[in-house]
C-alpha cells in the first residue's frame, strides 16, 4: 500500500490516506507515457499554417522566353520559387495531426501518471479547505503554507531551509472531486495553478505540473474511479 500525507490549511499533517497500487496499474510503464502524452501534444496542435505554393500564385504558365538564342540562361515560368513573386518550394498546407489510441490505453496511463506521482512523493491531500465565496488569499495562503511533499519526507539539519521548500511556487495541478465555482475563482489567478475535477485528469495534465493537490473528497472519489474496470461496449445481436 502506498500512503499519502494529510495536511490541513496551515501546514500541518494531520493523518495519511493509502491506496493500493495494483488498482493503479501496478508499475509505470514509460513507453506507454511517452505514447500517450505525445498523442495528447499532436492533438493540441492547430495545423492552420499555409504558403502559397507555384500552383496558388497569380501568373501564367507560359515560358518566359525561347530556350536559345537569347544569350541569357534558360527560364520557366515566371510562378517559380527562384524568381520573385513566384511560390514557395515544399508549401506547408493545413492539415490535421490529430489521431487516437485506444481507450483501455489512455485510461491505463492515466492511473500510471498518478502512480508515478504518489511513488515520486509528489501527492499530498489537503483537508478543511471549504469556500463559501471565491477568495483566491485563502486558497494562496493554504497553498503557501503545505511543505514541499518530496522535501518533507527526508530528514534534514536545515529546518530552516526546509520550511522554505513550500508549494507556494511550484506549479499545481489541484483536484477536486467535482466542479466548484468558488474553489475555480478562488485559484484561476495563481501563477502555476491548474484546477480540475478528478473526472476530467489525463496523463499530459498530471505530468506537466510538479505536484497533485487532492481533496479528501477529490481523494476518495478517485479511488473510486480507479477501482472500476473497463467497461466493454455491448456488441449488439443480430438476428439470423
Amino acid at each position: 500500500m502506498l500512503s499519502l500525507p494529510v495536511f490541513n490549511t496551515k501546514g500541518e499533517k494531520i493523518g495519511e490516506e493509502s491506496i493500493d497500487p495494483a488498482i493503479l496499474g501496478g508499475h509505470v510503464n514509460k513507453q506507454l507515457l511517452h505514447d500517450v502524452v505525445l498523442m495528447y501534444q499532436a492533438n493540441r496542435r492547430v495545423g492552420t499554417v499555409n504558403t502559397k505554393g507555384r500552383s496558388d500564385v497569380a501568373g501564367s504558365g507560359k515560358k518566359l522566353f525561347r530556350q536559345k538564342g537569347t544569350g541569357n540562361a534558360r527560364v520557366g515560368a515566371k510562378r517559380t520559387n527562384k524568381r520573385v513573386g513566384g511560390g514557395v518550394a515544399f508549401a506547408r498546407r493545413n492539415r490535421d495531426y490529430t489521431y487516437t489510441m485506444p481507450k483501455k490505453a489512455v485510461r491505463l496511463a492515466t492511473r500510471m501518471a498518478l502512480l508515478s506521482k504518489i511513488e515520486d512523493h509528489q501527492v499530498l491531500i489537503l483537508d478543511g479547505l471549504n469556500l463559501t465565496e471565491p477568495k483566491t488569499q485563502v486558497v494562496a495562503r493554504a497553498l503557501a503554507a503545505q511543505q514541499r511533499p518530496d522535501i518533507a519526507k527526508y530528514e534534514t539539519a536545515n529546518k530552516t531551509q526546509a520550511a522554505k521548500q513550500t508549494l507556494g511556487t511550484a506549479t499545481l495541478l489541484i483536484g477536486l472531486h467535482e466542479h466548484d465555482p468558488n474553489f475555480y475563482k478562488s485559484a484561476r489567478n495563481i501563477e502555476g495553478v491548474k484546477i480540475s475535477p478528478v473526472s476530467d485528469f489525463n496523463a499530459l495534465d498530471i505530468l506537466k505540473q510538479r505536484y497533485l493537490v487532492l481533496t479528501r473528497e477529490a481523494f476518495g472519489k478517485l479511488k473510486q474511479l480507479a477501482e472500476q474496470p473497463v467497461i466493454r461496449r455491448p456488441v449488439a445481436a443480430v438476428e439470423a
